[in-house]
């Protein structure tokens, strides 16, 4: 959410972002807003005067009451009377107007950075760099659902009759390899100074508004009927959510935390062969990582965020490169993104295993955290950021494409064969 000062002393830099955005049906957000803020800061201003004057009226009454003067004091009551009525007006168009002030700002994309490539969605993505050789062995890779059904590792029927289609039940040595990913990656990440974190996993509307936007929220989100409480799609939206309504102390920050959650999706719309079976999925685990950090540090963290995922899957023999996702592949909240692909040898090619995003000062601003600056005096919204570390049901596509053998035994790398109690191979 921008700074409706900010939009109102520049409403071309805000009307272009839009245009980058190729969001040209929101333009005219910006004179919409601009024209309730005016409005609205007429309403204070004569609902100020008012206050003013009844207070002015007020002394006077009770000047004209210890002189004798009831009547006087009588036509003035009435005059207070009269106004406090308009004041109630003005206090109730004051509440509307700001109402709808704040739908409005929540619909205006936030200013992305310089840097970001213009295009109007993932296609127009650019590569950024390469990690690791990508390999295509001699043998034909099986589609990882049939892996995983040679080694005795899934279920997808009976989850179908217990949860219906995007579930799955994950058995033996394949649903030991999926926990032994997430521990190595809070490990990980605890190695790099993170503060590990297991969050709450149902959120309240308020935090859902103020940490994503309203199309996300729509594809993604699940409604507990009857409560004020929605399943979170990734632990970023209770992390973040965990210091709303806090003044943050500027040497508490950086904040670098490490959280582990179950993650629920909508994912709404039908997919390709290659995103069913544990690709694109309703329920899965995921290791993420979230900072809070001064602003003019927030692009150091961005690009030391995405590395922590490459150097994580390069740890484990998997090739990844990292896109820059183009203007309009944002998301309106964020500042900057990239994604992480691995390599897929059987589809000769990569896909998305993370996202790191920066989202400037728009989630602080939206779920009013604060930072009290060391002058004592001035506070001002740090930038938050999150990336994902891992999200085991697409790292294990891509860990038993890349680790396949021949003979359809999977290798296990060093770095998990102590998760895997000293396993190296899975047959």
């Amino acid at each position: 959410m921008l700074d409706l000062k900010f939009i109102r002393e520049n409403p071309g830099i805000v009307k272009q972002n839009i245009k980058k955005k190729f969001q040209d049906s929101k333009l005219p957000l910006v004179d919409e807003v601009i024209a309730l803020d005016a409005e609205n800061r007429a309403v204070k201003q004569e609902a100020e005067r008012l206050r003013h004057e009844r207070n002015r009226i007020s002394k006077q009454i009770g000047g004209m009451i210890a002189q004798g003067k009831k009547e006087e004091a009588e036509e003035l009551k009435k005059k207070v009377a009269a106004d406090s009525g308009r004041l109630a007006e003005l206090e109730e168009k004051e509440r509307e107007l700001e109402e709808k002030i704040k739908s409005v700002l929540m619909n205006i994309p936030n200013i992305i950075d310089d840097s970001v490539p213009i295009g109007r969605d993932e296609r127009e993505n650019v590569e950024l760099e390469r990690f690791g050789e990508p390999v295509v062995p001699d043998f034909e890779i099986p589609y990882h659902v049939d892996i995983m059904e040679r080694l005795g590792g899934i279920d997808l029927e009976s989850a179908r009759k217990v949860a219906g289609n995007g579930f799955y039940y994950l058995v033996g040595d394949i649903a030991r390899l999926h926990s032994a990913v997430i521990s190595y990656a809070r490990d990980f990440m605890i190695e790099r100074g993170f503060t590990y974190y297991i969050p709450p996993f149902m959120i309240r509307s308020e935090v859902v508004t103020g940490v994503m936007s309203f199309a996300e929220m729509e594809n993604m989100m699940y409604k507990i009927e009857g409560e004020d409480l929605f399943l979170i799609g990734t632990s970023e939206h209770s992390m973040i959510g965990k210091f709303i309504d806090t003044i943050l102390e500027e040497d508490e920050l950086p904040q670098a935390l490490t959280s582990y959650s179950p993650c629920f999706r909508k994912e709404k719309g039908a997919h390709g062969i290659e995103e069913r079976g544990v690709y694109r999925i309703h329920q899965f685990e995921k290791q993420e990582m979230i900072v809070v950090c001064k602003p003019e540090d927030s692009m150091m963290w961005f690009n030391r965020l995405w590395q922590n995922t490459v150097d994580f899957f390069r740890s484990l023999d998997i090739p990844v490169r990292v896109l820059e996702c183009c203007s309009g592949d944002l998301a309106d909240l964020k500042v900057k993104s990239v994604d992480v692909e691995a390599w897929s040898p059987r589809q000769k090619k990569y896909f998305e295993v993370g996202s790191c995003s920066n989202l400037g000062e728009a989630q602080a601003r939206r779920l009013r955290i604060r930072v009290q600056a060391k002058d004592g005096k001035t506070k001002y919204y740090p930038h938050t950021l999150n990336n994902t570390v891992v999200a085991p049901p697409r790292a294990l596509i891509a860990f038993l494409e890349n680790n396949l053998d021949a003979d359809g035994s999977v290798k296990i790398p060093a770095v998990l064969q102590p998760y895997m109690g000293g396993k190296t191979v899975i047959k």
